[in-house]
């Protein structure tokens, strides 16, 4: 996969080093991050559009919904490793979760961050959550209590 910096997203077959489906167009400014769903399925993508999106990853097509929330670029996706939830960080200073179906919010992390986020992902079965951040720490939380461990 490659982001480029004109507002498009590509997907490359690693094998062959051909292009699969269409250019992913949808972002008005340039992505910051990517990650394919565990099915390998789909695609989202995060943009200093403060949007992320999610794609087909066979077609390249738009799932058609955009995941809008925050205030500031977003800088980096991750999605549960159940694919039933995207993670989006954010220079807002914000860490918020969305329904991977429906693109509908689902909890958004006010506490924590101080700087901006730079980085998410998920623990192996879900059961924490981390992120990093430009004031050099590490955060780990407990989704189902929103305490931080």
């Amino acid at each position: 996969m490659l982001i480029d910096a004109v507002e498009r997203v590509r997907i490359w077959n690693t094998k062959t080093g051909l292009q699969v489906g269409q250019l992913l167009k949808g972002h008005i400014y340039w992505g910051t991050s990517l990650a394919y769903s565990p099915d390998g399925q789909y695609v989202v993508s995060g943009s200093i559009d403060k949007t992320a999106r999610i794609w087909k990853a066979e077609t390249g097509s738009e799932v058609g919904y955009s995941l809008k929330g925050h205030n500031n670029a977003g800088t980096s996706v991750a999605y549960s490793p159940n694919g039933q939830y995207v993670m989006t960080g954010s220079k807002d200073k914000t860490v918020r979760v969305w329904n991977a179906q429906t693109g509908l919010l689902v909890d958004k992390l006010l506490r924590g961050p101080t700087h901006s986020v730079t980085s998410v992902v998920y623990s192996p079965y879900s059961q924490y959550v981390a992120f990093g951040s430009r004031e050099h720490i590490v955060n780990i939380w407990h989704p189902q209590t929103g305490q931080q461990v």
